[in-house]
């Protein structure tokens, strides 16, 4: 297996509007990032993965870019940007920005101009088609955030294509133009120092001709089968491997939905010349009640299954990308942990303790390292996440589901949880600003803060640290062969890891009861390298405490 430093990174999202405000407006910005690398370079990672900080009017925060090579207003200039490159690198970190290239926004030029007229150059840039008649749109297809995936434009009298919102036209990849345009701003990019991209969506880039109506879901057609993992996807990315990726030492992640570990091969294949690793969605993308609303915990046994059918599907094959939340997902310690018992530090550990040693490169969601829980939402004034409130007005307003029933699923799963800002301290406003924040701050700042777990060696900051520290200590950590135990267990989730003659037991209790557990004969008594509980293991027959966590060797 080919060793790389991608492989042996550990990354941290920062998800900028929420991270750190330095000029008292409310809003993060890059200044502020760049304030806080220290901190970063503390926790020992080696890359930060930067939101976007694109030009946008901000309809989707960020997601719709109107000038790939400006900077966001709210997130200051190029200047604050070549600053921040220039001290992360300083410190040793890298930068990855999110691509964002399925579609624009609809203040893009490009799309001002598509619009303009049938016969403009642009016209082609975006996907138009014709309406069923006057009133009805090509086909039946929904979108990503709610409402229909097409929007009528009475200057050509056509409708055009937006998997997301009306504000984000999809483009055209089948037009040369279009990926010419896409890898220039690439390599410009690159040329400047970045040292990769997170490509957003990037397995819906390429669409069939053909735009039949979808099979019916709750409200509309599924466009998926017509839009995921299109007929042309990885043609488009061997080229832009070949024209941008290849020429630098950088590393690339695509956000894939709809991936299996078959696709994952072929996104991600050791020699298929694409990219260094997928995201797939299938533990944080389960369905519930109405579509992915739902106040339902995955079964242990159910996530074991997943997470390791792809521990062992890629192995040796392709790489893994490992993480519990980001910035689309609510937070990791209330999703799967325990928030709400007293148990939320040891779940948090216990969490972190599972991801970060399975095989594959570990993504840390701002926060998460500090156990941030979700946020406890009383009204929907309080959301800003356009996906939330578009679920709301679909499902509750139009009289489908009651508000009654609705909410907890909300609460459960809205993006918003993790775009909470950050809590720096037990300040007015967590530290985070010195104005009134663009989205309410968790209450609970004054109890879970960086301060306070920085100064506490306990603390689930520093347990963190650590399991990064033991990351870079280990080959086993990153390329050891994982092997899964207990896989009927509803409580235990128990793996190895093994490279050459070293071997590593984990043992993760995801229940907040006291269970039985047998020590396998070859690791009684052998060195801990991590536990987040006062146990021994010298002995055979244990029981672990509620969401303990340990990791054996057997060197």
């Amino acid at each position: 297996m080919k060793r790389t430093w991608w492989k042996e990174a550990v990354i941290y999202q920062i998800y900028p509007r929420s991270f750190m405000d330095s000029n008292g407006d409310g809003i993060g910005d890059l200044k502020g990032i760049t304030s806080r690398l220290d901190y970063l370079k503390y926790l020992g990672i080696d890359v930060i993965w930067l939101s976007p900080i694109y030009k946008s009017p901000n309809d989707d925060n960020g997601y719709d870019i109107s000038d790939y090579r400006a900077i966001m207003d709210e997130f200051g200039t190029m200047e604050d940007f070549d600053e921040l490159l220039n001290e992360a690198h300083k410190r040793g970190l890298r930068i990855v920005m999110d691509l964002v290239v399925n579609h624009t926004s609809d203040e893009h030029k490009w799309f001002m101009e598509s619009r303009s007229s049938k016969d403009n150059a642009c016209r082609d840039y975006y996907i138009w088609r014709e309406g069923k008649d006057n009133s009805t749109p090509p086909n039946n297809w929904g979108s990503c955030f709610g409402g229909s995936a097409w929007e009528y434009d009475k200057t050509t009298n056509m409708y055009y294509l937006h998997l997301f919102s009306k504000k984000q036209p999809d483009l055209n990849w089948d037009n040369i133009e279009v990926r010419n345009n896409i890898f220039d701003m690439m390599t410009w990019w690159c040329e400047k120092g970045i040292d990769g991209f997170r490509m957003d969506v990037i397995s819906m880039i390429s669409k069939t001709k053909e735009m039949p109506d979808g099979e019916m879901t709750d409200f509309y057609g599924d466009c998926s089968p017509y839009c995921i993992h299109g007929p042309n996807i990885h043609k488009y990315l061997q080229e832009m491997n070949e024209k941008v990726l290849s020429k630098y030492d950088i590393m690339s992640v695509g956000e894939t939905p709809g991936v299996t570990t078959e696709l994952a091969k072929q996104y991600a294949g050791e020699d298929t010349h694409e990219l260094n690793m997928v995201f797939h969605f299938e533990l944080v993308d389960t369905h519930g009640k109405y579509g992915k609303w739902t106040d339902e915990k995955l079964p242990l046994t159910d996530l074991k299954k997943i997470m390791s059918h792809w521990q062992t599907e890629l192995y040796g094959k392709a790489w893994n990308s490992l993480f519990w939340d980001n910035h689309d997902q609510p937070r990791a310690v209330s999703r799967f942990g325990d928030d709400t018992s007293g148990y939320r530090e040891i779940s948090a550990k216990m969490l972190a303790t599972c991801l970060h040693m399975m095989q594959g490169t570990p993504y840390i969601y701002q926060g998460e390292e500090l156990g941030m829980t979700n946020f406890p939402f009383q009204s929907m004034s309080d959301f800003r996440d356009i996906e939330s409130i578009n679920a709301y007005k679909e499902w509750c307003e139009s009289g489908q589901v009651s508000q009654e029933a609705f909410w907890p699923c909300l609460l459960f799963r809205s993006r918003d949880n993790a775009r909470t800002p950050m809590q720096w301290d037990d300040t007015p406003q967590a530290g985070f600003t010195c104005g009134s924040p663009w989205i309410s701050i968790n209450p609970n700042y004054t109890e879970i803060n960086a301060k306070s777990e920085t100064a506490d060696p306990d603390s689930v900051f520093h347990y963190y640290k650590k399991l990064i520290a033991l990351r870079k200590q280990n080959p086993v950590i990153v390329y050891g062969r994982y092997e899964l135990l207990l896989s009927d267990s509803e409580e235990l989730y128990v793996y190895t890891r093994t490279l050459d003659n070293e071997k590593l037991l984990v043992v993760c209790n995801f229940s907040g009861r006291e269970t039985d557990f047998a020590i396998p004969d070859e690791f009684v008594g052998k060195a801990c390298l991590i536990s987040n509980a006062e146990n021994t293991y010298d002995k055979a027959d244990i029981i672990l405490k509620p969401y303990e966590a340990f990791v054996l060797s057997n060197k």
